[in-house]
């Protein structure tokens, strides 16, 4: 059985979603440090396409210092309009697009339906709904739920043992920093996801604009997302 995870990504671009289709089980690892700067910068923002090529959509947290605070802990701030403000920049730069109106509902009731407190379980919803959408039919669990802890490389060699995993599907940077001699000793393969972003036609004229939220790929193109996104070159 392959296991893959990740931090809970905001609206994630496309690797995040392939990584998923191509495992066995996906655990969200939200019992993490937030960071919001640097490689884990995606946790409370990301892109969407637009006339002008792209623009960031940014989660309003509330943080309490530098490294002071798991994923799982981060709230929102009371009375913020970032959700519905979010939600309108994605009506209006992917209303002409030609699935917006087949896939939209499912997130204009996670944006404007619910109220939400917590960064993970926003983020764990929007993409539970991202794989149903895909039709990714894989087991999604969180580490905080598992009560799975450890740092690096134990923590993934922690979470394989937990759910029983024989192999870990880690991203292609896996290979900088994971203990390779640790997943040898404990019986775990490793396998290395090697993405190569899928190009297709958007909705707005100009250069194509790799990296965007999955959405992207959803709304302009629906039930062949997945196609498009397991067949990339």
């Amino acid at each position: 059985m392959i296991l893959t995870a990740h931090q809970p990504n905001y609206l994630p671009y496309l690797g995040f979603i392939e990584k998923i289709a191509k495992a066995d089980i996906f655990l969200i690892v939200d019992n993490v440090q937030f960071v919001k700067r640097g490689p884990f910068g995606w946790i409370h923002r990301n892109k969407i396409r637009n006339p002008q090529g792209w623009q960031w959509l940014s989660l309003d947290c509330l943080t309490k210092g530098k490294y002071q605070q798991n994923i799982n802990e981060v709230q929102f701030k009371p009375g913020s309009p970032h959700l519905r403000k979010h939600w309108r920049a994605i009506e209006v730069n992917y209303q002409k697009a030609p699935y917006f109106e087949q896939y939209s509902h499912f997130f204009k009731a996670i944006y404007l339906e619910q109220e939400w407190k917590s960064l993970a379980d926003l983020s764990s919803t929007l993409i539970k709904s991202l794989m149903d959408a895909f039709d990714i039919n894989v087991p999604l669990n969180r580490t905080s739920t598992l009560n799975i802890t450890g740092k690096a490389s134990e923590l993934i060699v922690n979470m394989c043992l937990e759910v029983g995993a024989s192999s870990y599907l880690s991203g292609i940077h896996g290979k900088d920093y994971l203990n390779l001699p640790l997943f040898e000793e404990k019986g775990i393969e490793l396998i290395f996801q090697d993405y190569t972003h899928p190009i297709y036609t958007q909705c707005w004229q100009g250069d194509f604009q790799p990296y965007m939220s999955a959405l992207d790929l959803l709304f302009n193109h629906g039930p062949e997302s997945k196609k498009i996104l397991m067949t990339s070159p």
